[in-house]
């Protein structure tokens, strides 16, 4: 499926999957599955389908209901939490990095080249999290 939102392409033949999971078979009316999707530039998306009564339904008429499918833009902490609620601790961690225990955070000073810290601010907006947050990412892929 491709989807354009908000001048935005997500495309479920060129994404990278990450995950997924569903509930029931495909002909029960309540069935549903969602794929989490990575694209190349990092960004993530969550694609669902399901049947006429799942979350997923569309109108069709008066009081009439269709199977149906839709994509949506995630922001890294909403692909975390989606992640965190349906798939186990090695998916998780195969996506995001290990988990470490240790939360104790300490500032440090550095310099970075211009383009270097343009990236980081880039990287910022498109994954949703803070710029010290897409150095420990990058750090740990």
């Amino acid at each position: 499926m491709k989807r354009v939102i908000n001048g935005k392409r997500y495309d479920t033949d060129t994404a990278k999957i990450m995950g997924s999971d569903s509930y029931s078979y495909p002909g029960d009316f309540n069935h549903w599955s969602e794929t989490l999707y990575r694209k190349q530039t990092g960004e993530f998306f969550l694609y669902g389908a399901g049947g006429p009564a799942s979350k997923y339904a569309e109108a069709i008429g008066m009081n009439q209901w269709s199977g149906g499918s839709r994509i949506f833009p995630l922001s890294l902490e909403a692909a975390q939490k989606w992640a965190e609620d349906h798939l186990d601790g090695d998916a998780y961690e195969e996506i995001f990095g290990e988990i470490e225990e240790s939360t104790e955070k300490r500032t440090v000073t550095f310099s970075l080249t211009e383009a270097a810290i343009a990236k980081i601010a880039r990287l910022t907006q498109e994954w949703g999290c803070t710029k010290s947050d897409v150095i420990e990412k990058l750090l740990s892929r």
